[in-house]
């Protein structure tokens, strides 16, 4: 008995040496996230039974624990093939948040395992989360697409024009631009080019042609800017930029600055054939983008109105006009008093002390503390554009973390936002303008997404081009900088769960910033600095291919600013919003977008699938997007000359032979399409790249 206890310690003691000499767990082959292949379901209802999984290389671990809200779980092993082996545990959620991380042991080895990969120690900032409850709609994840400023895009109806002297706007008369390809002003807010909804209903079999999804508009509400961030009338698209059929009334004398005698503006915006027209042809325009699979996004400001609203009426626009109330500037008894914060409540009429958005008085802040009234009349907005028979898909929010007097109510705000614009329509988007942390905002209650400046438009724009996404400043140490990169994308993708990753706006460029194509020239300035002509000199192509690779492979919506695809250059707002130059496009740069919104659109793994560190280096870039049954491999060599890599790809799932067949190829002389193979040997690649090139790889076994 002795001899027999005695060899059994014996063995144990081997065992025990065996595994402890152990190497260490290839780091390499540990992996997990939320999508589908790793959280099943990845969108679960509350006290749902949802499985969670994780892969380590095959035979390499001693065991995985999951480690949810706090307590270990071992989990089993459920599937192996020639390269990894695949952990799963069955747990089921409550209603509240989910967090969890893996636990790694081999050994006396152990590894913790979160949303940064592989760590010594856990941060709970970094955990992996499940909302329980929490749906993105379906037909956003990973769609393209398309942001329009509507003055600037296409005039297919010139009845409808701003007219010179029609009104006057911060003080001086409007300006109607005949030129069509005459660079934006300097004081660009008061001056029309005649883009319309018409235009873009003429324009949107290019669209489709393209490969968008989807069209966010800037404001289409009654405004006198034409940026209309200063709503009019949150009830009726602009007869501007639709439908004028009543066109009577007079325009401003010379030198007459008073709108209260602007007849035609007033007839133009005040008389409801004009406006219903004008909404009836928004109809027309859903339907027919509808038709062609493209879905429209409407551009919510609900923080502050303009001036101009009916509500306020600082211009004296609707006092005398038939069918509406006195505006809260004219009367101290206005039933829209307590929508906006007076602080002299002995100055009527006419009363200029209302609070204006961080001051400008030309917006004032809508006040929904002091009025109920308001609170639910945005609400009524919230719903009546989403639901017949408008059928707008979603709501993008201006300066969303601004509205209200408190960050109790700005939440309070947005749950019953939410609530109200989902009873209405369960598949509309909620995206939301918002710079800086947007994790609070994120937890399945209010927003659905943010336009992705923090973990996307800012690490993409300093790694390719060193430069700040106003033109503002040029930085040669985050030029290149691949770890500045991955750690910024890393630290700010976290706040997302991945239903909010997979919907994020993942935008170049767009009406607040320069145009991408600038950002390549390296110029620090403006327009009032540098000249707007400078905007378009010096510009590098190819690093504008190599960005959109990136941002038609990486998590997210991929959102182009109209004209970027065409070649359109310009600084920050107003050259940004330069016309689209129809006749004079960059007929490359358009194939070149079509090509990669297609590759896009027909390989799943580019939409939805699990994004993978691969490699990185100075000015270089290797990540993949991979199913379990398709892999895609990217590579980005940003540098000034050509690089030779060795590229390990079976991390991405591929098996260890093979081959990578390049689905495109972009360098300084442009792209071409798969006419380039790589075998796989031993799960790796060898491959030279040119400079400033950018490749996907497409995996066959």
């Amino acid at each position: 008995m002795e001899d027999k206890l005695e060899k059994i310690i014996k063995l144990e003691n081997v065992q025990r040496y065996i595994a402890n000499m152990r190497p260490v767990f290839n780091r390499r082959a540990l992996f997990s996230d939320t999508t589908e292949e790793y959280l099943s379901p990845s969108e679960p209802e509350p006290y749902d039974q949802v499985t969670i999984r994780f892969r380590t290389a095959v035979n390499n671990v001693d065991q995985v624990l999951l480690v949810y809200q706090g307590r270990k779980y071992v989990m089993d092993k459920v599937e192996s093939d020639k390269q990894f082996d695949y952990y799963a545990y069955e747990i089921r959620l409550g209603e509240e948040k989910a967090s969890y991380y893996f636990e790694i042991r081999s050994g006396s080895l152990v590894g913790l395992y979160n949303t940064r990969g592989l760590v010594h120690e856990v941060n709970e900032y970094y955990n992996f989360v499940v909302l329980p409850g929490f749906k993105t709609p379906a037909w956003a994840k990973g769609a393209v697409m398309y942001q329009i400023y509507v003055d600037r895009f296409c005039n297919g109806d010139p009845s409808n024009d701003v007219l010179t002297n029609e009104y006057c706007y911060i003080n001086e008369p409007v300006h109607r631009v005949d030129d069509w390809d005459r660079y934006p002003a300097q004081m660009d807010v008061r001056e029309f080019y005649g883009g319309d909804l018409q235009g873009v209903l003429n324009k949107l079999d290019y669209l489709q042609e393209l490969g968008v999804e989807a069209i966010y508009f800037n404001p289409l509400f009654v405004s006198p800017s034409n940026h209309k961030y200063d709503i009019q009338d949150y009830d009726y698209i602009d007869p501007h930029i639709g439908k004028i059929v009543d066109d009577n009334g007079d325009l401003l004398a010379t030198g007459q600055k008073e709108n209260r005698y602007a007849a035609r503006y007033i007839n133009r915006v005040t008389k409801r054939a004009n406006l219903e027209a004008s909404n009836a042809l928004f109809i027309k325009l859903v339907e027919e983008a509808h038709s062609r699979g493209i879905r429209v996004i409407l551009d919510g400001v609900f923080n502050h109105c303009g001036s101009f609203n009916k509500w306020m009426d600082k211009e004296r626009i609707y006092e005398k006009a038939k069918g509406y109330e006195k505006g809260a500037f004219i009367s101290g008894e206005s039933v829209y008093r307590g929508y906006f914060d007076f602080q002299n409540h002995g100055s009527w009429p006419y009363n200029n002390t209302y609070d204006g958005w961080w001051g400008h008085n030309t917006l004032p802040k809508l006040n929904y503390e002091g009025s109920k009234e308001l609170f639910d009349y945005v609400m009524h907005i919230a719903k009546k554009w989403v639901s017949p028979p408008y059928n707008a898909d979603g709501w993008r929010l201006d300066v969303a973390a601004d509205l209200g007097h408190s960050q109790d109510f700005n939440h309070y705000f947005w749950k019953k936002f939410r609530k109200a614009v989902k009873e209405a329509n369960p598949n509309a988007l909620i995206l939301a303008e918002h710079y800086g942390n947007t994790r609070d905002w994120l937890q399945g209650d209010e927003w659905d997404t943010v336009m992705n400046y923090d973990a996307f438009m800012e690490p993409v724009t300093w790694f390719l081009t060193g430069m700040e996404k106003h033109s503002d400043d040029y930085r040669e140490d985050l030029l290149g900088n691949a770890g500045s990169f991955w750690g910024a994308m890393q630290h700010h993708n976290s706040s997302f769960s991945m239903p909010s990753w997979q919907v994020a706006m993942n935008q170049l460029s767009n009406h607040d910033h320069s145009r991408f194509l600038t950002r390549t020239n390296h110029k620090v300035g403006r327009t009032s600095t540098l000249g707007a002509w400078e905007a378009d000199q010096g510009i590098d192509k190819a690093v504008f291919r190599e960005a959109v690779v990136l941002q038609m492979t990486w998590v997210g919506a991929p959102t182009i600013y109209y004209g970027d695809e065409a070649g359109v250059c310009g600084f920050t707002d107003p050259d940004n919003r330069r016309t689209y130059p129809w006749g004079k496009e960059d007929q490359e740069l358009i194939a070149f977008h079509r090509d990669i919104i297609r590759i896009r659109r027909e390989n799943q793994e580019l939409r939805s699938g699990s994004l993978h560190y691969v490699q990185s280096d100075h000015n270089f870039l290797a990540y993949g997007r991979s199913r379990r049954d398709a892999q895609c491999l990217i590579l980005i060599n940003n540098n000034n000359h050509s690089v030779y890599k060795i590229i390990s790809v079976w991390v991405l799932g591929t098996q260890k032979q093979g081959r990578m067949k390049a689905l495109i190829w972009t360098d300084e002389n442009g792209y071409t399409l798969g006419d380039q193979e790589f075998e796989v040997t031993a799960g790796k690649i060898r491959i030279e790249l040119p400079k400033t090139c950018a490749v996907v790889l497409k995996y066959e076994a």
